[in-house]
């Protein structure tokens, strides 16, 4: 992902009290047509409508123990802005403190943020998984080999769904975000990520380091299968998807999750797209490529590489396909950039991100009635 750090990684590309209980919350599901989703109860159509969050660069885990009013702050401040649904992306490294062995105080902040959710009326897209920081991962997770590796992950699914099955504030589970199935060996260099930084994060993650005469879709389909039954050990209702690297023109299916495999396996698809200025139309020509019979969620997107006018052109005509959009938080509200313009001191990053801010309030009445 390029992810809810966007916050750090534009400064690369350019070179910064008790809560009112909101009205209870509907599971959402998958609609009977497939077409999108729909409040489990009363049948409402349902668009995802949000951010990936993060605060001035940093991961939650970093601050929310300490400085856990700016955390709730800003759930306040995401659903004011419109939101009904916030990403957010838990830390293998810090969930888990041996391969068989969840770290149970985390779990309980995990517990924690779940109630904020409800009070907010803000259902989580909870992604796991994740391995952003290089210097965050313990040295013995690396050193697993795939079937360990793989039991590992299974026990932290087994142990998030223990967590979340009750609440009715999670929107899904996000297996893993940019996972890539190998098309050949990594086992000379032991490498599951990708080694690429973008803003000091590594968002992209290997699930096998030998494909061991197995197809691509082969090793994604028995990735998705393990993972998707230890949740469902213990959570039988909430839908399941991978974030997924867009095709594009050069690499194609990069990832090697192929949209005909994810249909199968997937309750939705989920997918990451960034316009680029320089190939107007690849962007809509790379969501095509997922519309195979299940809801789409763009469930990355940002005025990146593209200006302003151009995002709103790409999430206006993805509306043909997709049925839900999440963009980026990063802790600063529309008024907080405005005031910094009033002072003289708005960035060029900070006025990036308040475009995007002003799109997404612009087209939520379009979007996520």
């Amino acid at each position: 992902m390029r992810s809810q750090f966007i916050a750090v990684s534009l400064l690369v590309v350019l070179t910064g009290c008790a809560t009112p209980r909101a009205p209870s919350l509907e599971r959402i599901i998958v609609a009977p047509d497939s077409n999108g989703f729909v409040t489990a109860e009363s049948r409402q159509p349902f668009n995802p409508w949000g951010f990936n969050y993060g605060n001035s660069g940093r991961l939650m885990e970093d601050f929310w123990n300490d400085d856990w009013k700016t955390f709730a702050d800003d759930f306040r401040e995401m659903k004011e802005l419109g939101a009904n649904v916030v990403r957010v992306h838990l830390q293998f490294g810090k969930f888990m403190a041996a391969p068989d062995k969840p770290d149970s105080a985390k779990f309980k902040q995990l517990a924690r943020m779940l109630r904020l959710a409800e009070q907010t009326g803000i259902y989580l897209d909870v992604t796991g998984l994740a391995c952003y920081r290089p210097a965050d991962m313990p040295n013995w997770y690396d050193a697993l080999d795939e079937p360990a590796r793989w039991n590992a992950q299974a026990t932290f699914w087994r142990e998030v769904a223990s967590v979340c099955a009750s609440s009715r504030a999670v929107f899904c589970y996000d297996l893993m975000n940019e996972a890539i199935s190998p098309g050949g060996s990594r086992e000379a260099g032991k490498r599951w990520m990708s080694g690429s930084l973008f803003g000091g994060f590594d968002f992209v993650q290997f699930i096998a380091l030998d494909p061991a005469g197995r197809s691509r879709d082969e090793i994604a389909r028995q990735w998705i299968r393990k993972m998707t039954a230890a949740i469902r050990e213990r959570d039988k209702i909430t839908p399941i998807t991978v974030g997924i690297i867009p095709w594009s023109r050069k690499w194609k299916h990069l990832s090697g999750f192929s949209p005909q495999m994810m249909a199968a396996e997937l309750d939705f698809i989920s997918v990451h797209i960034y316009p680029d200025s320089k190939l107007p139309d690849e962007a809509m020509e790379s969501l095509r490529q997922y519309n195979v019979g299940k809801p789409v969620v763009i469930e990355e997107t940002f005025n990146l590489s593209c200006t302003a006018p151009e995002e709103e052109k790409f999430l206006r005509e993805s509306k043909e396909i997709a049925c839900g959009w999440i963009g980026h938080y990063d802790g600063q509200t529309l008024a907080e950039a405005d005031a910094l313009e009033r002072d003289g001191k708005l960035s060029i990053h900070d006025a990036i991100y308040r475009d995007w801010l002003r799109l997404f309030v612009k087209l939520k009445p379009e979007l996520a009635p």
